[in-house]
């Protein structure tokens, strides 16, 4: 038996769209008032049909109309952790980590908002001011002035900048803003906004430095049935994850990325009235649009340069800017080819799914982070984690688990919690193992970066050196692979040993890592990027999302994305899964070692890094460091 369908259960709610009346019932709140975005999200769901088109944007408008924190009735992220998320059908789609996908994702983004026909909702953990960043702010001035209603939020971390002076200039856009169209496209009476958001900023007494939002999504018409499409994964807005270069040439040793493409299905706004997923998503966006540690930036109107006439005139720079770039990246020959054929790929193609939100926003605020985990995860219904732990625990319980599970991850760490006392709570290794000895069907195949690929070496010193041992060498073989490079990596005697052999080649337990020998880096032809996706599935069951295998995904960070239900959509991942395969070495073999010893010998700072990672493990391991990777 596969891990499947076993998560429905009790999740079958409507996830915010009822969230008036569920907080209402709650002796600790007071009913809310009608001018919430939470009352207006509740009166959506009543008027499926759209009957009344000005009622119905109305209370879209005011469903995504930005609010302070002290006027809402209700805590956006404590609620986003009681109401369970429904599941939904939906048409899926995969991008995956070739160089025509990574076009693809880009051309899909920019599609998205060329083509919205009501609103649009994008959030980054990085946004970066470069062609890509600045295409999309172009693309976006234009979708405002044509009257696309618009929020956009970044991370105050991940996307650091002492002005946000582009996004500035995107919101003087709005100084033309076009009217908002009713579903039947005439023309309302509500002119369209950009509404930019810094998430947990630096600068607000309710954040905190260390908790991030990690998400990567864009929402086109979320509440618009039909229209609606959803992205969500590992690339950020950044040329580097895109396969080009700032001058439009291609980078060869880009990110290798992973997104899911989501639109509604045929079932979707029924009699029943089910949640669409574009509905799921905007609602959720809504909540941590609100979060209260955001800062909403504005156009300060009583500014004025000395040099200009008008105020405004300071962001015309930057909006020139956008508009070249937007036209820079479309005249790339082998992005325009790609972006003509959207039409096409973006009508056919996909799976029918069944899908469920998962995020992490609890994180944002959560206390005692590292010694009360369980508890934490708890409290959150629609925890990544937690959903797939309580899947996997009822699958255990209904007899044996037969399934092939498949996870990339560019930073795999195996939990292991402690409580306050230093006693180990949870320790992924044993049970992943406990598990296998418990059913003999059941099977794991991993794939994660090397020290030839990784853009961390901090958490690669962990892969190497703690997640992977503990999960295929004994204990004694451990504490040997951890002694210098000379009594491990370059003693013959342990790696040509048979146990050693035995060890690394678990059947049931199989880890590869990205890069080869004939690697550019020494001395090839061949470029390997940077595993950057994030995904774990079986046969018919998985989810694809923001989120990594280490612990600030799982603790410090906001994570977000779905888990699915269709055998189609997993044939789909398994295709990356292989591709990603054939240019890996397998953990231990000699090929592998072979690979990192002649890094090694070719000195740099990732020969540098391959070579001190023990060292650079244990201090992490002592001083408690490795709780912030």
């Amino acid at each position: 038996m596969a891990i499947t369908g076993k998560m429905t259960n009790g999740l079958n709610r409507f996830f915010f769209l009822g969230c008036a009346l569920l907080l209402a019932s709650c002796a600790s709140r007071a009913p809310l008032s009608e001018h919430t975005p939470f009352h207006a999200l509740d009166a959506m769901k009543t008027d499926g049909v759209h009957d009344n088109q000005a009622e119905f944007m109305q209370q879209v408008y005011k469903s995504r109309s930005w609010i302070p924190h002290r006027q809402l009735q209700a805590d956006p992220i404590e609620y986003s952790q009681v109401a369970s998320a429904p599941w939904s059908q939906a048409y899926t789609k995969i991008l995956g980590s070739s160089y025509e996908d990574s076009l693809r994702s880009l051309a899909a983004k920019l599609w998205m908002i060329e083509n919205a026909k009501h609103t649009l909702d994008l959030t980054y953990y990085i946004f970066k001011y470069d062609p890509t960043g600045y295409a999309i702010i172009g693309a976006l001035c234009n979708a405002v002035q044509r009257g696309v209603d618009v929020r956009i939020m970044v991370d105050s971390l991940g996307s650091i900048h002492p002005t946000h002076q582009p996004m500035r200039a995107l919101l003087s856009c709005a100084d033309n803003a076009g009217y908002i169209r009713y579903s039947n496209g005439e023309t309302s009476d509500l002119r369209a906004r950009i509404q930019f958001v810094v998430i947990n900023a630096l600068t607000s007494v309710h954040s905190w430095a260390n908790r991030r939002s990690h998400d990567k999504l864009i929402i086109k018409d979320g509440h618009f049935p039909g229209k609606d499409m959803v992205m969500t994964g590992g690339r950020n807005i950044s040329v580097d994850y895109y396969g080009i270069n700032k001058d439009g040439s291609r980078n060869q040793d880009t990110y290798l990325d992973l997104e899911i493409l989501l639109r509604s299905g045929e079932a979707s706004r029924d009699e029943a009235r089910e949640a669409t997923v574009g509905d799921v998503s905007s609602v959720y966006y809504t909540l941590l649009f609100l979060h209260k540690g955001n800062l909403r930036v504005t156009l300060d109107r009583d500014v004025k340069d000395w040099e200009f006439s008008r105020p405004d005139d300071r962001y015309a720079a930057d909006r020139e800017k956008g508009r070249e770039a937007l036209a820079f990246i479309k005249g790339l020959p082998a992005f325009s080819t790609i972006y003509d054929e959207m039409p096409t790929f973006l009508s056919g193609g996909f799976n029918q799914s069944r899908v469920l939100l998962a995020h992490e926003m609890g994180n944002l605020v959560s206390e005692d982070v590292v010694t009360n985990v369980e508890q934490i995860k708890s409290r959150n219904t629609n925890s990544i984690g937690a959903l797939l732990a309580a899947a996997v625990e009822e699958a255990q319980r209904s007899g044996d688990i037969e399934s092939h599970f498949r996870v990339i991850s560019p930073y795999l760490f195996i939990a292991r919690y402690k409580d306050k006392d230093g006693n180990v709570i949870h320790d992924g290794a044993k049970k992943a193992i406990e598990m296998l000895e418990d059913n003999p069907g059941l099977s794991f195949e991993l794939v994660t970066n090397s020290v030839l690929t990784s853009d961390n070496f901090y958490t690669q010193s962990v892969i190497d050196m703690d997640a992977v041992p503990r999960l295929l060498l004994t204990e004694d073989f451990q504490r040997t692979w951890l002694k210098s490079r000379e009594e491990s990596e370059l003693n013959s005697e342990f790696i040509d040993s048979g146990e050693w052999k035995r060890l690394i080649n678990h059947p049931r337990i199989r880890i590869y890592q990205t890069g080869k020998s004939d690697s550019v880096s020494l001395g090839g032809s061949a470029y390997y990027g940077k595993l950057h996706a994030k995904t774990f599935f079986d046969d018919d069951f998985g989810f694809v999302g923001t989120s990594n295998f280490d612990y600030r995904s799982r603790l410090y960070n906001n994570e977000m994305g779905f888990y699915f239900q269709d055998p189609d959509l997993s044939k789909d991942l398994d295709r990356v899964f292989e591709e990603l395969k054939s240019i890996s070495l397998r953990w231990g073999s000699p090929e592998w070692l072979e690979m990192r010893n002649r890094l090694v010998d070719a000195g740099g700072f990732k020969g540098y890094t391959t070579r001190t990672q023990r060292g650079l493990y244990k201090f992490l391991n002592e001083t408690g460091l490795i709780w912030l990777f």
